[in-house]
């Protein structure tokens, strides 16, 4: 995507919006903390297992997410954010 004031082009992560989407309503259903280091080492430990999906255009933009959206990616994505959640819950570092 251009940055409008720069008229660079960013590089951006998709899938840090995906968790992102969920993080913090899936770890309230888990009845977990949800303090800022909790919040930041689920997201980490989600993101480092999930592949990237950078995009540059909008056209990349909405074929990613269209793929995203696949009934496995969506598996994966919940599987690594509990996985992060349990993995956190029982080590928190607060």
């Amino acid at each position: 995507m251009k940055d409008p004031q720069s008229g660079q082009y960013q590089v951006h992560n998709l899938t840090e919006d995906t968790v992102e989407e969920r993080l913090l309503r899936d770890m309230e259903k888990s009845d977990m903390c949800t303090c800022d280091r909790c919040v930041a080492d689920v997201r980490a430990y989600a993101l480092n297992h999930l592949p990237p999906q950078y995009v540059v255009s909008q056209i990349g933009n909405a074929f990613v997410l269209a793929r995203s959206l696949s009934a496995q990616a969506n598996a994966d994505l919940v599987a690594a954010i509990l996985d992060g959640i349990v993995l956190v819950k029982r080590n928190p570092r607060h």
